[in-house]
């Protein structure tokens, strides 16, 4: 399909010419025993980014989330999150297969719950009552439309946790938009966090790759997991390249992509059919309702990948367009033409 142009996830971008370059002259060596520079220098990097002890290069952000809450918890243990998280919806029912953990969702607004809510759900240690042991949150809260946790509202949620002695764990998979859109660095958002990781798959426009930081005890045990689960690999500097690659050229680009996500909702909001709340948008996402009778989200999508465009349907009447590295100005504005042809 010719101009064909993807808005269904930030995980379509392709790596840029510059960064196949990159990876292609990448000093490589054995990553599973310790001996990939290139590995090395990206983990050492994140860890400083994040303002952890230590950090651990792994194939993809899920493999992150699942290693952590194993590190953290014991089976039959409780992880308190959003109701919306990643932990709940989108990673195959790893939390209870692989760690076996029960996961108690909070009804937060919009992906974000707050200390009071937080307070509210914590018990007594009762030995016929699943120990609560980890609290959970999503940097920005995907379902929640990009949303991004205030600095604040995170250090309160965090203190209630270790007011209770549980852990903390940040799912910072699109942690790196939230630092670009309000300048608050990511140590900051993270400092309050036991565990805390970023995706480069995403926004980012890496092929893979994600980073887990934590203490030097936490890295140790979720080393032991990564091997232990196969997520170790060999000459995979190949990939920590593009990685790294990223955060030198990348980032700021995220500005671009959430400026694009802007402009693609004020578009939508014009078309009649369609309803979307602009506050809403505070990222790269752009989730919007077919209010219009005689259409439905799965029809729209359908209709739209004919002439060219993909975005996802995230329920009867809701559709998700996510901005990032390969979708630009000139993407936004064939979009935008193709829902009006459809709807207008």
């Amino acid at each position: 399909m010719t101009d064909f142009v993807d808005f269904f996830s930030d995980t379509k971008t392709r790596p840029t010419p510059a960064m196949r370059a990159v990876m292609a002259a990448a000093d490589v060596g054995d990553e599973r025993a310790g001996e990939d520079p290139s590995v090395n220098r990206l983990v050492e990097r994140c860890s400083a980014l994040l303002g952890k002890p230590a950090a651990l290069f792994l194939p993809s952000g899920t493999m992150c989330n699942e290693i952590a809450l194993a590190v953290h918890c014991r089976p039959g243990d409780e992880v308190i999150c959003d109701r919306t998280s990643h932990l709940i919806g989108f990673e195959g029912g790893g939390p209870a297969a692989l760690a076996g953990v029960m996961l108690n969702p909070l009804a937060g607004e919009r992906g974000r719950f707050d200390a009071a809510q937080l307070a509210a759900a914590l018990r007594p240690d009762r030995p016929y009552a699943p120990r609560q042991r980890l609290v959970e949150v999503e940097q920005t809260a995907n379902l929640g439309g990009g949303t991004i946790w205030p600095l604040a509202q995170l250090q309160a949620v965090a203190a209630a946790a270790r007011g209770h002695g549980l852990l903390t764990h940040m799912d910072g998979a699109r942690l790196l938009n939230a630092v670009v859109a309000t300048g608050v660095s990511a140590a900051d958002y993270a400092r309050d966090f036991d565990s805390v990781w970023i995706d480069f798959s995403k926004g980012l426009g890496a092929p893979g790759g994600a980073v887990l930081a934590g203490s030097a005890e936490f890295v140790r045990e979720a080393n032991r997991l990564k091997l232990r689960w196969g997520g170790a690999m060999r000459q995979s500097g190949i990939i920590a390249a593009a990685c790294d690659y990223a955060l030198d050229h990348h980032v700021a680009g995220l500005a671009q992509d959430h400026a694009n996500a802007a402009a693609l909702a004020r578009g939508i909001a014009q078309i009649e059919g369609l309803a979307v709340d602009l506050a809403s948008v505070e990222t790269n996402l752009v989730y919007f309702a077919v209010v219009r009778p005689d259409f439905d989200a799965p029809r729209l999508c359908e209709a739209l990948l004919e002439r060219g465009v993909r975005m996802g349907e995230m329920g009867p009447r809701t559709v998700r367009a996510v901005t990032h590295l390969d979708v630009d100005a000139a993407a936004v504005d064939k979009a935008l033409a193709a829902l009006r042809a459809l709807l207008g």
